[in-house]
Order: structure tokens, then C-alpha cells, then sequence
């Protein structure tokens, strides 16, 4: 596969590495501009490839000093790619092989390899950042144990697995359990750590720390929290207990992700570890519980399992994430939990489907394999984890994971791997599922219902749209959870899971009236369902069905369509059927506030302007944001009365507390103050709950209502915010991002533009950079400005970061992904943009395949 590092990297290509790694030793000499790595390794011959076969390291931006086989010194060939060594230099039954190489860590500002962060050491190497500290096979199915000596005068110097010596100015660790080089953790600064345990089920008893930044040690207790309930979970759920002494996370300010699942080191960006009730808002908390779980589930899922090749990313990634989501939703809402997944696959994973930038959950080839975090291997790869369960049932389902993590414990898998789990325990045949692994785009299925003597026939058709790469498709198997509701609006017959599994096929169900279909419930298969239902229907159905997604679905569904037609025609008004079922909604108090939140929350810009090409319109950013704040003016107008009295009975009394509870509470009075204040553009009410507000959430709800509204308090307002938090990093982040986001089209580029000017914008650390680049870009209706400005903004922006920040650049890049949406006039100003990248001298690898994948559109 190495010269496939020249161009494309095909899953096809694939082959055992020539040489087995047995044991790493490693010993960093720690120096901003010189650390010295020395690395041992042990090598043998791997009898599953081809016999005779060299050398071949992985190793970019290394300076060697030196290189020894089995003690005696060699001259390899050395490339700015790696080094190779012959078949005929190499002892045939294996050997020792030792380098010592020289690397920069203060000048890396990828973020990749070993860095520094505000004078602190960090590693990130997934998924071949690896290569950047020692010449090695840098490769997911290679996995060896390691042993490492950090030398430096740093309080603490950290690695994967347990410490076991330690002295003046060093320490060594040494991780019992084979890994992958991506896996590797080094971390070494002025740090303090924030302690507590862990009693596994087997009595063991595991020391867990989280170290941060000394000011910063008060902002733990959510995330170790998080933490041991992540680890109860896991025992419970899945039979998985921890299998270290010591579990450890530290947050760390200039990261290019959420998180690493490094093995017992697990290194964070610092957004997702700090919280405090003064800085983080609701949601903040959520995702910090979210993310800890979802890299300490790695720790099988990923760690103790790994994949065999990136191709088979989706193989820890989907189903990581599917286990990250059922620990939410049982810490939480389920209903509600479910939704809010549901609104980022659509808002991210079938916004690629719908693009240039589709591709299969395991893609078939990549240039970069940093360009394929994506939301289709991580949501869609979640997506078909749960259409499993739901298609094999609970009991099966735990019944394939335990024979999985018996079978494969230690080994780098495959896709067929798992789903031979599956078949082996179930006795299904998974052939026609596993084409979800292979076929990009969102399925449409079309749903057609028709009642005569007695027999209700519903007929189902599918269609999985071309793609590139991907002209023709077959049909896929996709589960349709189903129930039926009668007049009265009760549950009549029993709820059932249909297997669509052709291009069209017929089911009926011999009933004595004609019954209410609820179709997709839980939202079953992440598809597009197409059936024309009536207004007075979807009233009935976000009334009566007793599936909480269906009834969030069908008010979402008539939102957008009187949105859409508002659109269309700035005279028509709002749907009153909408208005009055919104209103009521909103006033039953049997309803969890948290789903009231989101169902009287309308559906975004982004959401619109793809549901119109969707329709075969092109979209039009202006007319929908005017149909929009039209629509919420109408919602606001009719439920005037209960808006008013949610927003003074909701406000949540004592102290602030992040659990579930209350933070659905605080949402729905937030969503009421919304509506109130699109009736009041001065912000009164908002700009009084801002001068009181004892919590972020209150505070950072109340402003982005003056910042939206461009109400006059607005800038007074954000100035006091600034100034009592511009010492906390994070906090001004969300400064800079709600600036960005929330205000109106009409002011947001100016205002972007002076905030680059900013002294705060550190535009090299990723966070501040996706704050304001990335929030701007987020803000449709600025950044698709007629005259092509939002989109140059933001391309000079990411060309000024390539050089620098290679990753953080392409995956920004994909903001340009939706130009096929919008008029000619439009498509043309963004290609100019993506043909001026492109165009640019010494442009990354990593942003070139992006733009050129979204050129060649």
C-alpha cells in the first residue's frame, strides 16, 4: 500500500504487512525544538504475507540520526514518505531494529504527531500521526505492546497503560495490552490532576484522573462524574469492565478533535472536560457526558478491537457511537435524545448523501484519510448499528456482542468480521445488509396507503439515489417500524418492524376500520420517507401517536411545508392548523419540556434550503429566512398567552443543576422567550433575564436573542459579557461563535469581519478558529450572500490556515459542499471560490481532495 501514498489508497489494494512488531520501547528526550526519540523495536516475519519481502517504515518530517539491526548500523533509503531497507538486509527470522530520530514539536502546528500546547507536550496520532515521531509500520493492523521512558524537567509526564518506574526528571509506563501506533499517548507539562476511583464489578479497583491546567482543576467534577457512570454503563450493558489500574484524561487547548480514545490516555479538547455552571451551558454538560462515554467505550470498541485498515473506520466509529447514544438516552430522555440525533444526521451525514462529498460508510478509497472522519462513518455507521439490533432484537443483539468481543479480543477487524458475528449467532443471512456498507446515499422510500373490505394494503417503494462513483444501486433492506392508530387516536393494533427488501413491495393487514399508519417510528432507517399526508392529519398524528418521534415528526413536517409555501409566496400566511397544534402542544403539561422544546422549535435555514432541492427548487436563502421569521412571528403571535406563561412558571428555582431535569426546564422556557421576543425586537424580556441570568445557559440564551434581533442593548451587552469573561478561553470562544451565528444577514459580515480583527482571535488555535470562521459559515443566509462575499470571507480565511492546519482546513472546506442547491448565480460565485483554492500554490493534500471532490460535482 505504499505506493498507493502517491495517489489513491484503495481498499482493494489491501495486504498483510510483510514484518509483525513484537515489542516498542520507547525513550523521548524531551526539547521544544529537538526531542530526541529513541526507538526499539522488535521484529518478525508475518507468516500471513508474502515470504521475502523488505522493509518499509512510515515516517514524515523525521530527521534520522541513526539506525541499527540487531546492533549493527545500516544506511536505509530515506524518503520524505519513510525509509526501506531490502529483503536481503534483513535477518529472515526477524530482528532488532533501534532509530533515533530528531523532531520539532514547538514548530508543528498540524496538531498531528507530537505538538506543543501552551507550553505542554501532547500527541495526537490517529490516524497517522504516528509516523511523525518514529520511523514504523504506521498502520491500524500492526499492533504491538510498548514500553516508554519520557525524559524532561515537566511535573508530570504521562503514556498508555500503567506507570511503573519514575525518578528525577523521567518516568516509564508500560501498556500490557497490544495496540496499533495510532493509539499511542504521550503527554508531559505543568499539570494538576483531579482524582477519583472506580470499583469494577470484579472488585478491582481502578485510579481515575483527569489532568488539566492549574486554574482549571474546579471545572472536573461533571466529566469524572461522566466518567464513572460511562463505566457502571459498560458493565451493565455490554459486560465490558475496564481493564487497566489507572484510567487517565487530560484536556488540552489546541486540539483538531473532540477527542482521542488513546488507550488509558485518553486526550481531550479542553471544551469537552471544563464546566462549570458560570461557564458551560446546558449543552455544554451534555456533550461533555456524551463524549467522555463514547471514548472511554472505545477502550473495547476500538482499543481491544481495532480495525484491520482506516477503510474499516466505521467499524469502531459506528458502533462507538451507538453506544455513546444509548448511554445518553438512558441518562436522559430517549425520546428526546433519539430526535436530537436524528437532527444532526439530517443537518450533517444526509447533507453529504446529497452531495459531492458522498461516499459508502466503508469507503472503498480515500487520499486522505483524515478527510473520512465524517458524518456518514460515525452517524450513518451508527444508524446501521441500530437497524441491526432493531432488526435481530435485544436479546440477539447482546447475545453477537459477546460473541464478538470473545471472537476478536485483540485482533484489527473487518466488516465481514462483524456482520459473521451476527449471522453466527442469529442464523440470518446479512448479505443484502451489508450493502448499507457499500452504497452511499439516503434511501427514499415512498409510502402509499389504501383501505378496502376490511383489508388496509400498504405499499412501500425505495430508491437509493446515483452518487459519485455510484450510477446504479440495489435495493436495501430497511427495517419500517410501524403502528396504527384508530379515529380516537388510541394504539389499534400491535406495533411491527416490516422488512422492505425489494423495490417495491405490498404489505397488508385485514382490519375492521380504516386506521391512522405511523410509519418509520424511532425513526427506524435513516432514510427519506415520502408520503402525502394532509395538514388535518399531521395535527392528528402530533396530537395522538403515542411514538414520541413521530409526533415531534409530524409537527417538524408541517412546519416545513407551510415554511416552504411561505417561501414560495411572500403573501401567504402562516398554516393556522400549525399555529393552533404548536400552541397546544406547547400548553400540555403531560408532554416532557424538553420535547416540547423541540417540537416548537421550527426547522432550521440549513434544513429548508435542502428540503426545497430536494422538491426540485433551488433554494433561496433569502426567502427563507423571510419565510421563516415570518412563520415564528405567526407561531409567537397565536401562542402569545401560553409562551408568556411557560416562560414565568418554567424558570427553575436554587442553584443551578445540569441534569436532565432542568435543563429540559431551561430549555422550554429559552424556546418561550424566543417567541416572546420576536414580538418584542427592543429585547426587554430578554435583556432583563440577561442582567439577571446566574448560568451560562440564561446568559448566552438571553444575548443571542439581542444579537439576533440587532435589538439596541445588543452591543452594550455583549461588551459586559466580554469583559467579565475574557480571561476564560472558553467562554470567549462562545463569544465569537454566537456573534457569528446569530447575527442577522444583513450585519454579520461586517461584524465577522472586525471580529477577525479581534485581539483574541487566535485564528491558529482551532477552537477560536472554528468559533468564528466556522460559525460564520453556519449562518446561511450571510454566507450565501448574493454578491459571493460570505463565500470569498471564508475561503481566504481557509487558505491562510492550509499551510498551517491542514486537517482543520479541509474539513471546514466542506461548507462549500451544497453549492448544487442554490441558483446559477450562486453556484457560479462558490465554484470561483473553489477554483481559486484549488488553484493555489502548495495547497495540502488534505483541502485539495476536498475542493476537487466538490468541484468535480
Amino acid at each position: 500500500m505504499r505506493d498507493a501514498m502517491h495517489g489513491a489508497v484503495r481498499l482493494t489494494d489491501y495486504a498483510p504487512a510483510a514484518w509483525t512488531v513484537e515489542h516498542v520501547a520507547l525513550t523521548f528526550a524531551l526539547d521544544p525544538h529537538a526531542t530526541r526519540v529513541t526507538a526499539r523495536i522488535r521484529f518478525r516475519p508475518n507468516p500471513d504475507a508474502a515470504p521475502g519481502q523488505g522493509l518499509w517504515l512510515d515516517g514524515e518530517q523525521l530527521e534520522l540520526v541513526s539506525a541499527t539491526i540487531d546492533g549493527t548500523p545500516v544506511s536505509p533509503e530515506v524518503s520524505a514518505e519513510g525509509l526501506s531497507l531490502p529483503a536481503s538486509a534483513l535477518p529472515a527470522g526477524g530482528f532488532d531494529w533501534e532509530a533515533v530520530t530528531v523532531i520539532d514539536p514547538a514548530s508543528n502546528t498540524s496538531l498531528d504527531g507530537l505538538y506543543m500546547s501552551n507550553g505542554m507536550y501532547c500527541t495526537q496520532c490517529e490516524a497517522q500521526g504516528f509516523r511523525k515521531i518514529t520511523y514504523y509500520p504506521d498502520r491500524p493492523d500492526v499492533m504491538a505492546r510498548f514500553h516508554v521512558r519520557i525524559e524532561g524537567d515537566q511535573r508530570v509526564k504521562l503514556s498508555n497503560g500503567n506507570p511503573v518506574a519514575s525518578g528525577a526528571g523521567w518516568a516509564e509506563w508500560d501498556d500490557p495490552w497490544p495496540k496499533p501506533s495510532y493509539l499511542f499517548a504521550l503527554v508531559a507539562g505543568d499539570l494538576l490532576s483531579h482524582d477519583d476511583s472506580f470499583t469494577t464489578a470484579s472488585g478491582r479497583e481502578v485510579a481515575l484522573k483527569i489532568y488539566v491546567r492549574p486554574g482549571d482543576e474546579d471545572r472536573c467534577a461533571y466529566a469524572m462524574d461522566a466518567l464513572k457512570r460511562s463505566m457502571d454503563w459498560d458493565e451493565r450493558a455490554y459486560g465490558r469492565e475496564y481493564d487497566l489500574d489507572l484510567f487517565m484524561i487530560v484536556a488540552v487547548d489546541d486540539f483538531n478533535m473532540g477527542a482521542m480514545e488513546n488507550k488509558g490516555l485518553n486526550i481531550f479538547n479542553s471544551k469537552y472536560v471544563l464546566a462549570s455552571p458560570d461557564t458551560a451551558t446546558d449543552r455544554d454538560y451534555e456533550l461533555i457526558e456524551g463524549i467522555i462515554a463514547h471514548e472511554y467505550f472505545h477502550n473495547w470498541t476500538g482499543n481491544r478491537i481495532t480495525c484491520r485498515d482506516w477503510f474499516q473506520l466505521c467499524l469502531k466509529e459506528g458502533l462507538t457511537v451507538f453506544r455513546d447514544q444509548c448511554f445518553s438516552a438512558d441518562q436522559r430522555s430517549e425520546p428526546v435524545k433519539r430526535i436530537a440525533d436524528v437532527l444532526q444526521l439530517r443537518a450533517r451525514q444526509f447533507r453529504e448523501d446529497a452531495g459531492p462529498l458522498a461516499h459508502p460508510v466503508r469507503p472503498t478509497e480515500y487520499v486522505e484519510i483524515n478527510n473520512f472522519y465524517t458524518a456518514t462513518v460515525y452517524e450513518k455507521g451508527a444508524e446501521v448499528i441500530r437497524m441491526l439490533r432493531l432488526m435481530v432484537g435485544d436479546a440477539a443483539y447482546r447475545q453477537a456482542l459477546d460473541l464478538y468481543f470473545e471472537r476478536h479480543d485483540g485482533e484489527a477487524c473487518t466488516i465481514e468480521d462483524w456482520l459473521k458475528v451476527f449471522e453466527d449467532a442469529t442464523g440470518r443471512d446479512l448479505s443484502q445488509f451489508a450493502l448499507w456498507y457499500s452504497q452511499a446515499g439516503t434511501p427514499r422510500v415512498a409510502a402509499q396507503v389504501d383501505y378496502t373490505g376490511g383489508t388496509l394494503t400498504l405499499t412501500l417503494t425505495q430508491e437509493v439515489p446515483p452518487t459519485p462513483g455510484q450510477p446504479v444501486k440495489a435495493p436495501m433492506v430497511i427495517p419500517v417500524a410501524t403502528g396504527f392508530l384508530a379515529p380516537d387516536g388510541s394504539d389499534a393494533a400491535p406495533a411491527q418492524v416490516l422488512e422492505l427488501t425489494a423495490a417495491r413491495q405490498v404489505f397488508t393487514f385485514e382490519m375492521p376500520e380504516r386506521l391512522v399508519v405511523s410509519l418509520l417510528r424511532g425513526f427506524s432507517a435513516p432514510v427519506i420517507l415520502e408520503m402525502a399526508r394532509t395538514p388535518a392529519e399531521r395535527a392528528f398524528l402530533i396530537a395522538h401517536d403515542s411514538d414520541p418521534f413521530n409526533r415531534w415528526e409530524a409537527a417538524r413536517n408541517l412546519a416545513t411545508d407551510t415554511a416552504l409555501a411561505m417561501a414560495a409566496d411572500p403573501d401567504l400566511p402562516a398554516d393556522p392548523a400549525l399555529v393552533a397544534a404548536l400552541a397546544t402542544l406547547a400548553a400540555d403539561e403531560s408532554v416532557d419540556p424538553a420535547f416540547r422544546a423541540l417540537a416548537l422549535t421550527l426547522p432550521s435555514r440549513e434544513a429548508l434550503a435542502q428540503e426545497s432541492f430536494q422538491r426540485g427548487t433551488a433554494a433561496d436563502p433569502d426567502a427563507i429566512e423571510r419565510a421563516l421569521t415570518d412563520l415564528a412571528t405567526a407561531v409567537a403571535t397565536g401562542g402569545a398567552e401560553v409562551f408568556n406563561d411557560l416562560y414565568d412558571r418554567y424558570a427553575t428555582p436554587g442553584a443551578y443543576c445540569p441534569e436532565a431535569g432542568d435543563a429540559a426546564r431551561r430549555a422550554l422556557r429559552a424556546t418561550a422567550l424566543g417567541y416572546i421576543t420576536r414580538l418584542d425586537p427592543r429585547g426587554i424580556a430578554a435583556g432583563t433575564l440577561f442582567g439577571a441570568a446566574t448560568n451560562m445557559t440564561e446568559s448566552l440564551s438571553a444575548l443571542s436573542l439581542l444579537v439576533r434581533e440587532d435589538a439596541p442593548s445588543a452591543t452594550a451587552a455583549l461588551a459586559t459579557f466580554y469583559e467579565r469573561w475574557k480571561a476564560d478561553r472558553l467562554v470567549i470562544d462562545k463569544w465569537f461563535t454566537l456573534q457569528a451565528m446569530a447575527s442577522p444577514s444583513g450585519v454579520a459580515l461586517e461584524r465577522a469581519r472586525q471580529l477577525a480583527g479581534h485581539a483574541d482571535f487566535d485564528w491558529k488555535n482551532p477552537n477560536r478558529f472554528r468559533a468564528l470562521i466556522g460559525g460564520f459559515a453556519a449562518n446561511p443566509t450571510a454566507f450565501h450572500r448574493a454578491d459571493g462575499a460570505g463565500y470569498r470571507f471564508v475561503a481566504d480565511w481557509l487558505l491562510k490556515l492550509d499551510p498551517l492546519n491542514p486537517q482543520t482546513t479541509a474539513r471546514m472546506a466542506g461548507c462549500f459542499e451544497t453549492w448544487a442547491r442554490y441558483e446559477p448565480g450562486r453556484q457560479a460565485l462558490i465554484r470561483a471560490e473553489l477554483e481559486r483554492m484549488a488553484a493555489e500554490p502548495g495547497l495540502s493534500k488534505n483541502t485539495r481532495e476536498i475542493v476537487e471532490r466538490i468541484l468535480g460535482a
